[in-house]
């Protein structure tokens, strides 16, 4: 009898098919340990695993995504819980109010989801204008309602769950439902962020949830519930995407953004409600370097495409064999790194903004990466001077009408690294912009304690439609598009074999690109591992002039670049970068020291 029930069952599977979820171990999650999390730099082991590795930036959320796989998850779902649990312990990067960039390879093919943030439909490119048509400073701009953009993080995470989950959706959100209710102990790098950031004191709900009666931020080590985001989880766990794009949760975001003392945003309810009908799926950009091919995202993030340019463009350069001296970059190498950084962020400042809004230069984001076109930029370097301001070129072969966009700040973000059992991965990037974003709250309208930050992502826009010469501007704000990024979420591939190699990616604003780029050439040019590869020095270059990480080059490097005419910048770096390889036996992870991330696995 138990046998003809097993064969009825396999029939009926091969006839009907079988629910994955079904399947698998119901997820019980359990709150780990919480050991104090030192500041700062912290030097990071690696970590080596044979079955599958969960790399995030706090550790709360790593062991969340380990449970999730552990309970027999794909590393989408693991991704999923990972960012709603970054959403309450890391709140001033990333969560459920802002965007995000996920990679995801199935074993044969790279997908691609774009929840990136939208402009309201009422905002204009005169958007961050003053009354005399000065644009804001930087900092008031942040500071409003009127930088908040649509949050797309929930529906990327639906989406991609829906194509490539396994476990169901409800069971993802248990992790964060219950560290919400229960507390989690505030990590040291929250603690000195939200002590140093006197505008979330302004706004109420943030007043009233981080900070005591004195107006101090509640000391690291702290329990902190958060029932406010609790209950909009649970609500998104059980009802779906409705739960936050439309009601209360909706409602209260808007009347928060709408109602700011000083600077009102434009965003309605009709804005938010519209997103989950966007188009969230999108193509991959994939493209050859030595023997690798690295998977990244299209416009409007202009990561993959700098990343790539400044790869090629050193292609083409000659070169001395040594790069690194004592684990340091060699003056030679970083000049020629700057020198190709230039080139590309002058391309990127004229021609990367959101396709559904301008057309790529000759009508192919590819003409910007082909090997022609990296050959005539590298030309403009020299070996014994900096070029300066680097102009943008001509790819494609035709004239661009657009102005070039000026440097702007960007910060904060996140990344989350998965290789699960089965060999699946995800690089996903996610943010809320700045430290705490808008620096306003919501409590999705619950009356309770807490809620999630909103992004301040409108301000990855050009401030000003316009440049000095009048030209408009590309990355200009316009009704339903989306701001410029410079997320570079990036899968490694043998171009050979197409065999996955690695998957890394970082925050850091514009310097994602040269973290991502760094690590990058860290494993696959220098030899290093994942953690040798993201410790070593951060360095950038944003066509102003470069940026060296304080406390690691030494004054021989620093004079042999001012010889060259660079007038170096040393300041602190902080990235945030999370790699996982994979090795002959299993997989190898590293997480940055600058901040307090883990790798977890089996």
């Amino acid at each position: 009898m138990r046998l003809s029930l097993i064969y009825i069952f396999l029939f009926t599977c091969l006839i009907f098919g079988c629910d994955r979820a079904a399947q698998h171990e119901t997820v019980r999650y359990v709150i780990p340990d919480q050991p104090e999390l030192a500041t700062g730099y912290t030097p990071k082991p690696g970590w080596a695993t044979s079955e599958f590795a969960v790399a995030a930036a706090n550790p709360l959320a790593a062991d969340a995504g380990y449970q999730i796989i552990k309970a027999g998850g794909s590393a989408v779902d693991a991704a999923i819980a990972i960012q709603l649990v970054l959403t309450l312990v890391e709140p001033q990067s990333s969560g459920i109010g802002g965007g995000a960039f996920l990679l995801f390879w199935d074993g044969e093919q790279v997908h691609a989801y774009n929840g990136r943030e939208t402009a309201p439909s009422s905002a204009s490119e005169n958007l961050f204008l003053d009354e005399n048509g000065n644009s804001l400073p930087y900092s008031e701009a942040v500071r409003s309602g009127l930088s908040v953009g649509v949050p797309g993080t929930l529906a990327l995470l639906k989406k991609a769950h829906e194509e490539h989950g396994i476990l169901p959706w409800k069971e993802l959100f248990e992790p964060a439902i219950v560290l919400s209710e229960q507390g989690f102990r505030i990590s040291p790098r929250l603690h000195s962020l939200l002590d140093s950031d006197d505008a979330l004191r302004n706004d109420a709900i943030a007043r009233a949830f981080y900070f005591d009666e004195y107006g101090d931020p509640y000391p690291a080590g702290y329990n902190l519930k958060n029932p406010a985001l609790a209950h909009i989880l649970r609500n998104v766990s059980e009802q779906g995407l409705p739960a936050f794009y439309q009601g209360k949760v909706a409602e209260d975001i808007v009347y928060r953004v709408q109602n700011h003392p000083e600077r009102p945003g434009v965003m309605t309810v009709d804005d938010i409600v519209l997103y989950p009908t966007l188009k969230l799926q999108t193509d991959t950009m994939c493209n050859d370097w030595k023997s690798y091919r690295i998977c990244g995202f299209p416009p409007p993030s202009s990561g993959h495409i700098a990343i790539m340019q400044i790869l090629g463009i050193m292609e083409n350069l000659d070169q001395s064999e040594t790069a690194l001296r004592d684990s340091i970059p060699t003056a030679e190498w970083l000049h020629n790194f700057f020198e190709a950084s230039k080139l590309a962020f002058a391309d990127r400042n004229k021609y990367v903004a959101d396709p559904l809004f301008v057309d790529s230069p000759g009508g192919d984001w590819q003409h910007l990466l082909a090997s022609g076109y990296l050959t005539k930029r590298a030309a403009l370097i020299s070996t014994t001077q900096t070029m300066g301001l680097a102009a943008p070129g001509i790819p494609g072969g035709e004239q661009s009408f657009f102005g070039s966009q000026g440097n702007q700040p960007e910060r904060g973000t996140s990344h989350i690294s998965v290789i699960d059992r089965e060999g699946r991965a995800v690089s996903m990037t996610t943010t809320i912009e700045s430290g705490f974003g808008s620096r306003i709250m919501s409590n999705g309208g619950t009356g309770l304690s807490g809620g999630f930050p909103l992004n301040n992502e409108l301000t990855d826009f050009s401030l000003t439609p316009i440049d000095e010469d009048g030209s408009l501007i590309a990355n200009r704000v316009e009704p339903g598009k989306r701001p410029r990024s410079s997320m570079s979420p990036s899968l490694v591939f043998d171009n050979e074999s197409g065999r996955l190699l690695a998957t890394v990616g970082s925050p850091g604003g514009a310097a994602i690109i040269h973290y991502t780029a760094k690590s990058i050439i860290g494993m696959f040019d220098w030899g290093l591992n994942a953690q040798e590869a993201i410790d070593l020095p951060n360095f950038a270059d944003f066509n102003s002039a470069p940026v060296l990480e304080e406390g690691y080059f030494p004054a021989s490097v620093i004079s042999a670049l001012e010889e060259l005419g660079h007038e170096v910048i040393i300041r602190p770096m902080t990235s945030g970068l999370q790699a996982i390889q994979v090795t002959g036996d299993g997989y190898f992870g590293g997480a940055d020291p600058r901040r307090e991330g883990i790798v977890m696995g089996e």
